[in-house]
């Protein structure tokens, strides 16, 4: 899960406030003291923490609760409210429409691989993106944005020299309603890399500069926000990488006081692998409320609406359980899906089998032919499967007794979380 430690935390630190009986001063300093404590180990910046911790004691200790909440409630709520106001408050939002992007950052930060990103996200939304290899700095940078392209069905303009060229000879030429430009970097911002992205802007006029920062840069992420959006302007940031590091709170922290709202963030290596930042919705995600709107959405694009909302409801029988792997597979991660879901937590999730859900072909179809050759009685109630019934099975169906007993122990597991 992305932010799995922080999360951890604050979800923890939720548990001790349900838990109290009594909410006095001792009480309240203590549950400030744990989240200082996640806040700071997740390289918040200090006077960041200060300010919510004392945020938090003034509502709590000098505020009367609003009508229809106690005050175990109230402090919930104020807890939620405040690390919202951390990560963002309020959600940057990408227009759905005509236009051209430039994505800017320094060397290592994924700008690449993020076009392609955003690239597909559009191509979901039924927009028709290109992508434009500016970077003409990094050894392959141009090779790996085709390759990048051919992956997800997206052209990619590369004719020219220099990146000026490219820009130019891609703005006479492109079609589509989306032009997504990919920009060299450098290990820092020097006067060279400023002068070539302020040439770039005039060249592509672009509607979006978007500064892609990893977070694994924790709270320096707001030094770079502050020196790009001085020396180039940006219109919004990306931060990649939250998947692989426990300093993406501080990141995600410092860029919502940066002046710059965080637009999309990446959570994990595959193409789809992106999503709209909307501090409520992920923060929610983080404290084991769920997302319901973002589960929905994600099988909407993976065309499994059905699927999340059967789950939603409780409903997994073995007659469908074939006809949901194969739509739980397009709608990425098992472990994402379950943070999505409120109550469930990627502890859940990281119980199934191993790579449950890079189940390949040969084995979607054996467990088909398994499903094929029960009885309805057995697809209604698998927990009527013994050993005689498991060999009359594999027998039918022309598969092994493992392969009967694999799938058995994968629905149950699953049926067990979702029931």
């Amino acid at each position: 899960m992305v932010l799995d430690k922080f999360g951890s935390g604050l979800k923890d630190t939720l548990k001790k406030i349900v838990g109290l009986g009594v909410i006095d001063k001792e009480a309240v300093e203590g549950i400030v003291r744990d989240i200082q404590r996640t806040l700071i180990q997740s390289d918040v910046d200090v006077h960041l923490v200060f300010e919510l911790s004392q945020n938090i004691k003034n509502k709590i200790l000098k505020e009367k609760p609003p009508a229809g909440l106690t005050l175990k409630e109230y402090f919930i709520k104020t807890l939620y409210d405040e690390i919202v106001n951390l990560l963002g408050r309020e959600k940057g939002k990408l227009e759905l429409k005509p236009q051209k992007i430039l994505l800017i950052g320094l060397f290592g930060s994924g700008k690449t691989t993020t076009c392609g990103k955003l690239a597909l996200w559009f191509k979901k939304r039924g927009l028709s993106p290109a992508m434009v290899a500016c970077d003409t700095h990094r050894p392959a940078a141009k090779e790996q944005l085709k390759q990048i392209g051919e992956k997800i069905g997206v052209y990619v303009y590369d004719e020219g020299k220099t990146p000026e060229d490219i820009a130019k000879n891609a703005l006479k030429k492109a079609k589509e309603s989306i032009l997504i430009f990919d920009s060299a970097g450098r290990d820092a911002l020097d006067s060279e890399l400023a002068n070539e992205l302020k040439n770039l802007g005039k060249i592509i006029q672009p509607d979006e500069v978007l500064l892609v920062i990893p977070a694994d840069i924790g709270q320096a992420a707001r030094k770079q926000a502050d020196e790009f959006d001085r020396l180039v302007g940006i219109t919004g940031l990306v931060v990649t990488k939250l998947d692989g590091t426990a300093k993406g709170g501080g990141a995600l922290a410092a860029s919502s006081v940066s002046g710059s709202k965080v637009k999309f963030i990446g959570v994990g290596e595959r193409p789809d692998d992106i999503e709209e930042y909307d501090p409520q919705r992920f923060v929610s995600r983080l404290i084991g409320y769920g997302d319901i709107h973002g589960l929905l959405e994600k099988a909407k694009e993976a065309g499994a609406e059905k699927t999340a909302k059967k789950i939603l409801e409780g409903e997994f029988t073995m007659n469908e359980f074939y006809e949901q792997l194969g739509s739980l597979q397009k709608m990425g991660s098992l472990s994402k899906i379950m943070d999505m879901i409120p109550g469930m937590s990627s502890g859940l999730a990281k119980k199934l089998p191993a790579n449950f859900l890079d189940v390949q072909e040969d084995k979607m179809k054996r467990w088909k032919y398994v499903i094929d050759s029960m009885t309805p009685e057995e697809r209604e109630n698998p927990d009527i499967i013994k050993q005689s019934r498991i060999e009359r099975i594999a027998r039918g169906s022309g598969t092994k007794q493992a392969d009967v007993r694999e799938l058995l122990k994968t629905y149950k597991q699953i049926k067990k979380m979702i029931s």
